[in-house]
């Protein structure tokens, strides 16, 4: 022998762990796009559905838009991107009135954009939202 020490099996087995990766974390959650990170706000208005998809004190999720939008009691409509503000990612999950971000777990009130659990700590993007003959319109806002 050549006066090298032979690694044990478990030593090796250790090694060849901490250098394997795990499946699915070699593209993080946080880059729904090829970009990186979803647009936090339309690029140009984006026609919902109709204005009775959201009824007095609902909150309905448009997920291929990226936008949530609400009416209050007296009939008056808020809309807000879907788009975390921790690290982009795109929210598809309401759950009653909470938006629930499947990357890290933020959450955030779908009525008022606030931020509900951490780890964002900004509100969601309040977008302008309108009915336009019959249907509900977000627009990209400033």
């Amino acid at each position: 022998m050549s006066g090298r020490t032979v690694p044990s099996r478990r030593t090796v087995l250790r090694s060849a762990a901490v250098l394997t990766p795990v499946a699915g974390l070699g593209a993080s959650a946080c880059s729904p796009g090829d970009d990186g990170a979803a647009p936090a706000r339309p690029a140009e208005p984006v026609e919902l559905g109709a204005d009775g998809e959201v009824t007095k004190g609902a909150t309905k999720l448009y997920r291929d838009a990226n936008v949530v939008v609400s009416r209050a009691g007296d009939g008056s409509l808020k809309a807000f991107s879907t788009v975390c503000t921790h690290a982009g990612c795109p929210i598809k999950k309401l759950e009653g009135t909470k938006l629930v971000c499947p990357c890290h777990g933020s959450e955030f009130d779908a009525r008022t954009g606030e931020v509900l659990h951490a780890p964002a700590t900004t509100p969601l993007i309040e977008l302008p939202v309108e009915v336009k003959q019959g249907r509900i319109v977000a627009s990209p806002g400033t």
